[in-house]
């Protein structure tokens, strides 16, 4: 079996899906994106798809291995994410050439659905409790929301009162026993992420995420004294060796790799290999599309210290398109009782729908993230 073709599609809300073709005619699908970087990403691909056009496609691990380091310069979310969306692709077109799901290539599921969180309170976050309501009132049995909006180094605590009201907000709305993944989404710099934590302690979060951006990983272990709330990040980390130095230095109870940007997969697997050797859960990151979920759960199923799956459906970016607009079978990812079961079918799992990807992809995006500023006019974090 050799590659013919490799072929990226720009499609609404803001995701980049690949096609890796073969002379076997079997097709697979990967999404490799940065969110607001796509067309960067979408040039990465087609640099290289030039050494895997002609190649068997099986070779997973080889060509993971070429194409991270043939070309000398190594790592980063565009390089990354683009071998993530093609270790994808490979891993479905092996899976599709033996009938089977990727996790059974992969030793076996250890389970056989996942629990699953959904995002309520938008960008700047408001109206929190309605929208912990709808989610519950859907069967999900945890939510998570952006702690705050602009926070300075040092801000006043009129700031905090409204990260603790949004958060009491929700709690009063769906009970106690809802989990509440608070994520500071590399917002607040470390003055502020210490008083925060402190005056959180009440609320048992099911974890604080990126409560400092992860260059400042030094940080952790401190901030993890202040609050017995487990920690959570890693979306913004792209290898095993970027989260070797996170389960050194410590701090860190939950990592949060993104299998469309971290590699794919492969390296995703390792990933949480490594974690597991230090005791520390698993979240995948995937505010994605349908085949990066499609991937995560491949990887939940085999992942012993995987617990929770983020996902799209519903959530603020997919105003012109949604989680479940571009597979055939709407049904595929069986959520009940707030979790969702392991797609069955080979390969990734999914059949996406072609003629609709290629209708999306005439239209395309050009979703960037909007830039923030504080009230003295400098740039914030986003």
């Amino acid at each position: 079996m050799k590659i013919t073709a490799i072929t990226t599609f720009l499609v609404p809300p803001r995701w980049l899906f690949l096609r890796i073709d073969t002379d076997a005619g079997i097709s697979g699908w990967g999404e490799p994106v940065v969110e607001g970087r796509a067309q960067t990403v979408a040039a990465a691909v087609e640099e290289l798809s030039t050494y895997l056009v002609g190649k068997d496609p099986r070779h997973i691990e080889d060509h993971w291995n070429v194409l991270y380091r043939g070309g000398f310069y190594r790592g980063g979310p565009i390089l990354m994410s683009a071998i993530a969306g093609i270790d994808q692709a490979l891993w479905d077109i092996k899976g599709k050439d033996v009938g089977r799901p990727v996790y059974e290539l992969l030793g076996g599921p250890v389970r056989d659905r996942i629990r699953v969180y959904s995002w309520v309170g938008g960008d700047r976050p408001a109206d929190t409790a309605r929208a912990a309501k709808d989610a519950v009132a859907r069967g999900f049995t945890a939510v998570k929301m952006n702690a705050t909006e602009e926070m300075q180094y040092v801000d006043t605590h009129a700031k905090v009162e409204r990260v603790l009201e949004n958060v009491q907000a929700i709690r009063d709305a769906v009970g106690a026993d809802i989990g509440i993944g608070l994520d500071f989404h590399g917002r607040v710099h470390k003055p502020m992420a210490k008083v925060l934590m402190r005056e959180l302690l009440p609320y048992k979060l099911m974890f604080i995420e990126e409560p400092v951006l992860s260059e400042h990983l030094e940080c952790l272990p401190e901030l993890a004294a202040i609050s017995p709330a487990p920690i959570a990040l890693g979306e913004r980390l792209y290898s095993r060796y970027d989260f070797k130095r996170v389960l050194q230095t410590g701090g860190v109870d939950i990592i949060q790799p993104d299998p469309s940007h971290a590699g794919g997969i492969t390296e995703t697997r390792k990933i949480a290999a490594m974690a597991e050797a230090y005791d520390v859960a698993l979240a995948l990151h995937c505010p994605l599309g349908p085949i990066a979920l499609a991937a995560n759960l491949q990887l939940d199923a085999v992942c012993h210290n995987a617990f929770i799956q983020e996902q799209s459906l519903g959530i603020h970016y997919n105003a012109t398109n949604d989680l479940l607009d571009y597979v055939t079978d709407r049904g595929v990812f069986a959520y009940a009782d707030g979790y969702v079961s392991m797609p069955t079918g080979p390969g990734l799992g999914i059949e996406v729908n072609e003629a609709y990807v290629a209708e999306r992809a005439k239209v395309g995006h050009q979703w960037h993230n909007p830039i923030w500023r504080h009230d003295d006019g400098s740039v914030a974090e986003w």
